[in-house]
């Protein structure tokens, strides 16, 4: 019989990745400011190339975000961070198939972009501050990470 652990699951696709030991999420920042590694993979076949890296040592996820989250970040539109994250999604897609891609996003117009391009899950570090997110990650069907960030940066607002 299984233990409770092996029935955690996520559906990707129609295939079921078990939860029962830790996962690995490798992250690919598609900002020039990012507070991680400070846009230290600044052209589009650079991050594209990280992220194959990430996959080659063992990430089973890979998360790209094109909106920097750093405090004090001066927000982007949705156009913007959307003409960041599509040529690495589709450079990943193509190179990866298998690749499970998370997009790391707190707009819902972006996430409805990624999702229909490829992207198999969405990384919300806003805790669902755009109300159209829940209708995108429900018409999709897609794992969804809420996330909770402790009060705003200091320019960030969600644009739409």
């Amino acid at each position: 019989m299984p233990t409770s652990s092996s029935l955690l699951t996520l559906r990707f696709d129609g295939t079921l990745m078990p939860l029962d030991s830790p996962r690995i999420m490798g992250i690919v920042n598609c900002t020039p400011d990012s507070f991680y590694d400070g846009g230290r993979h600044g052209s589009d076949s650079s991050q594209i190339q990280h992220a194959l890296r990430l996959l080659q040592q063992g990430a089973d996820i890979i998360d790209i975000g094109g909106a920097s989250t750093r405090p004090g970040a001066t927000p982007i539109s949705p156009e913007e961070e959307w003409s960041r994250l599509k040529p690495v999604l589709q450079g990943i897609r193509a190179r990866a198939p298998h690749a499970i891609v998370s997009i790391d996003t707190f707009h819902a117009r972006v996430a409805e972009q990624a999702l229909a391009a490829g992207a198999h899950m969405i990384n919300d570090v806003t805790g669902g501050s755009d109300p159209e997110m829940w209708p995108v990650v429900a018409r999709f069907n897609v794992p969804y990470v809420i996330m909770h960030i402790q009060g705003t940066h200091a320019k960030r607002s969600v644009i739409s």
